[in-house]
Parts: structure tokens; C-alpha cells; sequence
């Protein structure tokens, strides 16, 4: 049974004469964005929890350093084409003119249109597939010399290009349901997606002959992974009003508004994963082959933990109510949503990323440090993760931000300010890779903050019916209730670790105790200072059987 969440709005909501919001209307908003943010949020987190033991397995067996850092590159390299042509590309063209079509109540029309851009879609990518498995050698050869094999490195990207059509379809089906506020079912896949590489990892690579054929094991099973994660949530799309068919109306003037719309977000995530991939050239280039990638690469998952789990349900949620109101043009519920989730992401968010800082090390430690991961590789990795954190809310709001562009359907802007991002991290990658490994993915964090800033700014102008004075007072109170959590986290960690030592059940012990401390005195600070969004999450836990 696929689980529904409430929108945030009403559907059959006013525009822009309604009525001012009453109090308890703003409570109301407040308790759906919690409960939706916690039904995604808890779905998505199981597939993190997963995708961190996936990561934990992977590093027992390869550790950070060798031949593993041919496959980071590798994978990078579709990875790249899939955030061009897949997933957020896709759903962030696609759920806006998806669902005004469904607003407008054409919901035979909107099928048609979803099926037509199905079919291009899956046309598209696999010619483009095709290209990139012939130029694979080209590609690799700017990253110089990725894990000291660049051969094993074409061969990997070779083996993962199919990827990039498998999750430009998927992107489609999974915008379908979020257009009917379905998100259970599409947070859910990952976890089976995990579960098959975990079992790949596990199962075939000890069967495999040598380093080589254990890569190349692990890469098909993130092929046959992704093929699963199309597959599953198929089934839910015969519970709606429509379904995906055959349809080549191409001259629709839906389908090309789509077309029109990808283009500005295609080449904003173009521009933010190109950041990404330079990131590693430098990394592979100018500090080491055979260590630097994998170990921001590591790093980077853990960052990605609580941004998969908090920012994106936010976004997620929000998104679909976001096109929606911008649809009636009802500005005044659209800022006031907006303003909602910017809140409950700083709230989310500023806490995990000072957390993570102070606590970075001994997170490395017992996550990682194991097998063919030693003791030398922690600090490198620790250091990477640190500096990422400080990005880690700016990165969330940028997120939200650029979802709120594409539902009143202003793509371009979220595409310049990723250009005027890319050339400062860029510049940023050149003043800070001689600090070593962390240098980059502290240049990612400062380019976050001022890529935020200039959406915050653009935004303003938009929306109305928001008291920005009343949301960075709030988000300041957020800010001084981490800071006591993140101080009284590191205090009860140190202490304990003194005391029983760095076994595995030690450190599940000390670094347990400090996150379980953190998650207390941020509660209560936050009590005691008055922030408003815990009182969204305590209402939700009263309301929940």
C-alpha cells in the first residue's frame, strides 16, 4: 500500500485574494510540512542507513587508496550525464508542466504528454549512452591517471553508462507519482537499489578473481541495482487516473514547454556536477592519484547523510505544492511555503553540519575504519568531512531554492547563479587544493554559502507575505542552539573515549553517547530559546498513533 503524503496546501485553494492566514492556520502548515518531512524523510532514511553500509562494505574491501580510485572516477564520469539528462534534470522540467496540466484539469492530456516525453526521453539517452561508451577513453584521459590503471578505468565507465538511461526513465515515473504527492514508494527504491549492490559486494566479490574483476563485479551490480530501482515503482502507477503508453505528440505545446524548461535546469545541474568533476581532476591531478578521489568521495557520503535525509524530503515534499501554487498564482501561500521550508531545513540541518565538524574524526573512525581502510586514511577522510559540513545547510537551502524556480517556472535564474557558482569554486579549487585533501570540499562549502545568498536575494522580490526579519531571528536562535549541542557533543564523546578505548563497541559507545548528548541539549536549547519548528515536530509526535 503505497503511503500518501498530505500536501501542504489544500488543491482546491484560492489565489491571490485569499484570506490572510489565521494562527492556527500557520500551525496547521507547520504540523503538514512536519509529518510529510518525516514520512519522506523516514523512508529516505532507511536508504541512506543502507547506502552507508554499502559504502562501509565497499571501504572493508578496498579501502581508499588503489586501484578503487579508478572506479571513483569512473563512476563520476555517468554520473555526470545522468544530472544532465536524469533524475532532479528530469523531474524539475517535468512535475511543473506535469502538474498545471492536472491543475487545469487535463488530466487525459497530461498522460499523453508524460507518455511522449517517456519515449523521447528513453530515444535520447540511449543514443547518448552509446557516444559516451565510444569516447570513454577521451573522458578518462583528463583525469590523468585515476588509481594508477586508466585502462580498468574506461572499462568501468564503459560497464556504468547504461545507468544514464535507466535513470532518465526512472526520473519520469518517479515525477508521475510525486505529481500526486505519492513519495513513499519512490523513497523507498534506493533502499532496494542498496540492498542489490550491498549483495553484489558481499556475495560476488569474494567469488572474484583479483582487484580488477572485484570492481568490475561491484560496477554490474550498480547496473542491475539502477535497472531494479526503474522497475519497482511501475506497479503504483495503475492506481491512478492514467497511464504510460506508447506516444510520439511531440508538437503538443506541453511537451515543448518541457523541452524548454530542461534546458535551464539541465545546464544548472550540468554546471553544479562539472564543479564536482573538476573538483576531481584536481584531486586526481594535483594532490593524489591514489588517494584524494576516493577519500572526498567517502567523505561526501557521509555528508550526504543527513542532506539526504532532511533537505531533500523537504524539497521533495514541497516541490509539487510549490508548482501548484505558482500555477493559481497564489505568491502569498507559495512565499509562506517557501518560508516554511527554509526554516525546517536550517532547523534540520544547522545542527547535523556542526555535529558532523566537531565530531568528524571519531565518525570516520567507526564508519570506516576497517579491512583495507586503515588508520592513516581516517584523518584524510575526517578533514574532507569536516570542511563539507560547513556547507552542509547552504547546500539544503540552495536545493529548495532552486526547486522553488522551477515551479514558478523561471529556470534560467537557479542556471545563472550555478555559473557564477561554478567559476567561483573553480577559483576557489585553485587557491585552496594546496591546504591538501580538505581544501576542495571546503571550496564547495564557501561556493554553497554564496550560490544561497544570490537565490535568497532573487528570490525576495518573488514571494510576499514573508517576515524575513522574524525568519533570521528564528534561524539565529537555531544557530545558538547547535552551538550548545555541537560544544556538549564533543565534551561527552572526548571524556568517554578516554575512558574505554577505540574498539568497534567502544567507539559505537562514545560516538553513540556524543550524538545522543548533541540530540538532547539541541532539543532542549531549543526549547528554552523558543524555536518554533521544534514545536511542528513535537506536535507531529503527539498526533502520530
Amino acid at each position: 500500500m503505497v503511503a500518501e503524503v498530505l500536501p501542504m496546501i489544500p488543491r482546491n485553494s484560492g489565489g491571490m485574494d485569499d484570506p490572510e492566514p489565521t494562527p492556527d492556520d500557520e500551525r496547521t502548515h507547520r504540523r503538514r510540512l512536519a509529518r510529510s518531512t518525516a514520512i519522506f524523510g523516514a523512508a529516505t532514511a532507511a536508504s541512506r542507513v543502507l547506502g552507508l553500509v554499502r559504502e562501509m562494505i565497499a571501504a572493508y574491501l578496498f579501502g581508499a587508496g588503489g586501484r578503487i580510485n579508478a572506479f571513483t572516477v569512473a563512476f563520476q564520469i555517468p554520473n555526470l550525464v545522468r544530472a544532465l539528462v536524469a533524475d532532479t534534470a528530469l523531474s524539475g522540467a517535468f512535475v511543473p508542466v506535469f502538474s498545471e496540466l492536472l491543475e487545469k484539469g487535463e488530466r487525459a492530456r497530461a498522460w499523453r504528454v508524460a507518455s511522449t516525453i517517456f519515449w523521447l526521453v528513453l530515444l535520447f539517452t540511449t543514443g547518448l549512452t552509446a557516444l559516451f561508451v565510444l569516447a570513454a577513453p577521451l573522458v578518462v584521459e583528463l583525469f590523468g591517471n585515476p588509481g594508477g590503471d586508466v585502462d580498468l578505468a574506461v572499462g568501468l565507465s564503459r560497464l556504468l553508462f547504461p545507468i544514464v538511461t535507466l535513470l532518465a526513465l526512472s526520473g519520469i515515473v518517479v515525477g508521475v507519482l510525486n505529481a500526486y504527492d505519492q513519495f513513499t514508494v519512490p523513497a523507498l527504491t534506493p533502499v532496494a537499489w542498496n540492498l542489490v549492490i550491498i549483495g553484489g559486494l558481499a556475495l560476488g566479490v569474494p567469488w572474484a578473481d583479483g582487484d580488477e574483476a572485484e570492481l568490475y563485479v561491484y560496477a554490474g551490480a550498480i547496473v542491475v541495482a539502477t535497472l531494479v530501482q526503474l522497475l519497482l515503482p511501475i506497479p503504483w502507477l495503475r492506481g491512478l487516473d492514467g497511464r504510460l503508453r506508447v506516444a510520439f505528440d511531440w508538437r503538443d505545446p506541453a511537451v515543448r514547454r518541457f523541452l524548454v524548461l530542461m534546458l535551464p535546469v539541465t545546464l544548472t545541474l550540468g554546471l553544479i556536477n562539472v564543479s564536482t568533476l573538476i573538483g576531481t581532476v584536481f584531486a586526481s591531478r594535483l594532490i593524489d592519484p591514489e588517494l584524494a578521489p576516493r577519500a572526498i568521495d567517502l567523505a561526501f557520503r557521509l555528508y550526504m547523510l543527513p542532506q539526504g535525509i532532511f533537505s531533500v524530503a523537504v524539497a521533495t515534499v514541497l516541490f509539487p505544492t510549490l508548482s501548484r501554487l505558482a500555477a493559481r498564482a497564489d505568491m502569498g501561500g507559495f512565499g509562506r511555503t517557501l518560508d516554511a521550508g527554509i526554516r525546517q531545513i536550517g532547523f534540520l540541518l544547522i545542527p547535523a553540519g556542526l555535529v558532523s565538524a566537531v565530531l568528524a574524526e571519531p565518525i570516520t573512525r567507526l564508519v570506516y575504519e576497517r579491512g583495507e581502510f586503515t588508520s592513516d586514511q581516517t584523518p584524510v577522510v575526517a578533514g574532507a568531512l569536516a570542511a563539507f559540513a560547513v556547507g552542509l545547510v547552504f547546500n539544503g537551502w540552495m536545493l529548495l531554492l532552486n526547486r522553488a524556480f522551477y515551479g514558478l517556472q523561471e529556470n534560467w535564474i537557479p542556471t545563472v547563479v550555478a555559473l557564477g557558482n561554478l567559476a567561483l569554486n573553480v577559483a576557489l579549487f585553485g587557491a585552496f587544493y594546496s591546504l591538501g585533501v580538505w581544501g576542495l570540499p571546503l571550496a564547495v562549502s564557501l561556493s554553497n554559502l554564496a550560490g544561497a545568498v544570490a537565490l535568497v536575494v532573487l528570490m525576495r522580490n518573488r514571494v510576499r507575505d514573508v517576515d524575513a526579519r522574524a525568519t533570521a531571528g528564528a534561524l539565529g536562535r537555531i544557530v545558538a542552539a547547535s552551538i550548545v549541542a555541537a560544544a556538549l557533543s564533543v565534551l561527552a564523546w572526548w571524556g568517554v573515549d578516554a575512558v574505554v578505548g577505540r574498539s568497534l563497541g567502544a567507539q559505537l559507545v562514545s560516538v553513540g553517547l556524543g550524538l545522543g548528548v548533541a540530540t538532547v541539549a539541541y532539543v532542549a536549547s531549543c526549547r528554552v530559546l523558543g524555536v518554533r519548528e521544534l514545536g511542528s515536530l513535537l506536535a507531529l509526535r503527539r498526533s502520530t498513533p
